[in-house]
């Protein structure tokens, strides 16, 4: 490994300036309210992809109906599903459920502080494995991901392409080297505020960084080019007619979506891929895939929905059938009522507001 990064850096500075800063300055976060490994992993299980605003509430909401494994692990993964609602990436809630089951019956309950054990459970990853044994246990060990990879690549001056799994690996082998061994707790806590709100991607604000004399982006006067991450695939866009429709009795049709791929496990309401469908024969497409006669009516809304990797254009109908039962296991027919105890995704919440007008 080249190391003459680490030449022009003195570490012990480096770590003591950072760490005072982040005394100082360290945001007011719920999960850290105390070094609990369990509000650990949930919490950083909720921040993959998402902003730390937004993970504030369900962060509380969901302590509070599971404050420990042992309530996660005997929940109803429905139930889980719908404090989940809203958040996105469900496979993240699945995978939490599925480990914190297997921590309760092979662990009695403590989540390891043995690396192996910890990347094994499912959806633990490196990043992941790396905040739960740095922040709960104290444990010198990185926790790479984009927030940490952007801080380091403009204090080493690193351009390898973050996009690569290879440059990963080279950042975990820099924080290593460079992580805080009295304090790795605070040191990785540090890393991730410093990336949110200082050392942000565009525009970062050298001034008030406290390893601004530490970083050599800054030095050269290329902070703003740091990271190199070369642009991802085009995402693929699909269309679809949602259908919201009614019987006679007033219950709407539902739709539980697989239990893997997109939205596993999520309810929906029918939706058409019309990409595939000429001449707008929907209602043989109906009776062949649900066996459903199904009215359907004009468009009341169109949703836009952006994915990681597609994009869902939805032309959202109203629709009626004469039927009262349905022989597909995938359909129910539910009120409204009774609507509001399944989790849907965020595409299909906003067709809610549609159904009583």
């Amino acid at each position: 490994m080249n190391d003459k990064r680490l030449e022009h850096i003195n570490i012990s500075a480096f770590q003591e300036d950072l760490l005072r800063w982040y005394e100082e300055n360290k945001r007011d976060l719920p999960w850290r309210e105390n070094n609990d490994a369990y509000r650990v992993w949930v919490s950083e299980i909720m921040l993959q992809q998402t902003k730390v605003d937004t993970v504030i509430p369900y962060f509380n909401r969901f302590m509070e109906k599971y404050p420990t494994v042992y309530e996660l692990a005997e929940a109803d993964q429905q139930d889980v599903l719908k404090q989940w609602e809203g958040l996105g990436y469900y496979s993240r809630a699945r995978n939490l459920q599925t480990a914190v089951r297997e921590v309760v019956e092979a662990y009695d309950g403590k989540i390891p502080e043995d690396p192996k054990q910890l990347g094994d459970l499912k959806g633990v990853g490196p990043y992941t494995k790396g905040a739960i044994l740095s922040i709960a246990y104290n444990q010198p060990i990185p926790a790479v991901d984009g927030n940490v990879m952007r801080v380091f690549s403009r204090v080493l001056h690193i351009e390898e392409d973050i996009a690569q799994s290879s440059t990963k690996k080279l950042f975990e082998h820099y924080v290593e080297e460079m992580i805080s061994k009295e304090d790795p707790s605070s040191f990785n806590q540090a890393i991730m505020d410093l990336g949110a709100t200082i050392c942000t991607p565009k525009q970062p604000m050298c001034m008030f960084c406290p390893v601004m004399e530490h970083c050599q982006a800054y030095v050269e006067g290329i902070q703003d080019r740091l990271p190199v991450k070369k642009k991802a695939k085009k995402q693929q866009k699909k269309k679809y007619i949602a259908l919201l429709i009614q019987n006679k009795e007033g219950k709407y049709v539902i739709e539980k979506r697989p239990d893997s791929g997109l939205l596993a496990g999520l309810w929906q309401f029918p939706m058409i891929p019309a990409d595939d469908i000429v001449k707008k024969d929907w209602q043989p497409w109906l009776q062949e895939n649900y066996g459903l006669d199904v009215e359907i009516n004009e468009s009341c809304t169109s949703i836009k929905h952006v994915f990681s990797h597609i994009i869902w254009n939805v032309d959202v109908r109203k629709a009626s059938t004469n039927e009262e039962t349905v022989q597909d296991s995938r359909l129910e027919f539910v009120s409204l009522e009774e609507l509001k105890k399944y989790p849907f995704p965020v595409p299909h919440q906003k067709m809610i507001p549609f159904l009583e007008e």
